[in-house]
């Protein structure tokens, strides 16, 4: 028996790292199942594991493949909702110091629907987050003034923010030192630039990259599975696929509010402890937009939530 660290999942196999560096092709062994939550995925990148090394002398395996036994128990783990209906739920990755969501204003456009969702699911978890606000090189003045609005929405909320410039080299200082001696997941819209930022904070990985389309400014994904990477001025990285929609799992509408901090802490001045701030009357939460403590835009995220719906999902 083995232990190692999760490195890489393809589907059925994954890539398992040793106490000694060494690593291993595996596949999980019979019915094991992960506990606690259902997903298409027993076994995620980050996931610390129990495994054997194939050593019949018959088999197809050779001596660097083998089976993954059991799982420990996850410091934590980030979902989304699942392609496949018959599940609930992915698992991104597990046992994450830091969730880091690259968005960028316009090639592709990342919608604070979107980014609240994200920020949501990491609250959810317990998992904090760096927001990056990348190619900044491109964005326009008025661009560049929505990008300025939002870091001071998200900042204000206390959320870390940076902006970063791959083609341009900038805000590289800030990210390394932000990224340093933990295990970061990056995500992110594909064509955001998640595959160029890695290759440039860890030269030598040459992970494939790929132009935004002129006519949809829209990304290709180019990352096709989930990896996890050590940084050489420490730390690890988890690169995952560039995602297009992000859907919460299993949230009750009276916890939907616990997971926008801004929201939570204003409804303890509303007049009912069960407010949906909705209809009540004396709801703290519906001044506090009306007056601007509160992003418009963060309410209809939040509504968003609550219905289920499209109806309130915005871009800004």
């Amino acid at each position: 028996m083995k232990k190692g660290l999760v490195i890489k999942s393809t589907g059925s196999w994954f890539a398992v790292e040793d106490e000694n560096g060494e690593v291993f092709d595996c596949k999980v062994k019979g019915n094991f199942r992960m506990k606690g939550i259902k997903s298409t995925n027993p076994v995620a990148v980050g996931d610390k594991v129990d495994f054997i090394i194939q050593d019949d002398p018959e088999s197809h395996f050779d001596k660097n493949r083998g089976w993954i036994t059991a799982i420990e128990d996850r410091k934590n783990y980030i979902v989304r909702r699942s392609p496949n209906l018959s599940k609930q739920s992915h698992v991104i990755a597990a046992n994450i110091d830091q969730a880091v969501l690259i968005a960028t204003i316009a090639w592709p456009v990342t919608t604070t629907t979107f980014i609240d969702r994200f920020l949501a699911s990491a609250e959810a978890y317990r998992i904090p987050v760096l927001l990056v606000f990348n190619k900044t090189d491109r964005y326009s003045s008025d661009q560049t003034e929505k990008m300025n609005e939002l870091i001071a929405i998200y900042s204000k909320i206390g959320y870390k923010c940076l902006k970063t410039s791959a083609e341009k080299k900038t805000g590289w200082d800030d990210l390394k030192e932000n990224l340093k001696d933990k295990t970061n997941v990056i995500n992110g819209h594909s064509g955001v630039g998640k595959s160029t930022l890695i290759n440039l904070l860890q030269p030598g990985l040459n992970l494939k990259t790929s132009k935004i389309s002129d006519t949809h400014k829209t990304g290709k994904h180019t990352t096709a599975f989930t990896a996890l990477y050590k940084l050489s001025f420490g730390g690890y990285i988890i690169d995952t696929p560039g995602i297009k929609g992000f859907g919460m799992l299993h949230m009750e509408a009276w916890e939907i509010s616990h997971y926008f901090p801004e929201i939570f802490r204003i409804s303890k001045n509303c007049q009912y402890n069960n407010c949906s701030h909705t209809h009540e009357p004396g709801c703290a939460v519906k001044d506090a937009v009306e007056n601007g403590e509160v992003a418009q835009s963060r309410f209809i995220s939040y509504l968003g939530l609550l219905e289920g719906d499209d109806k309130y999902r915005k871009p800004y």
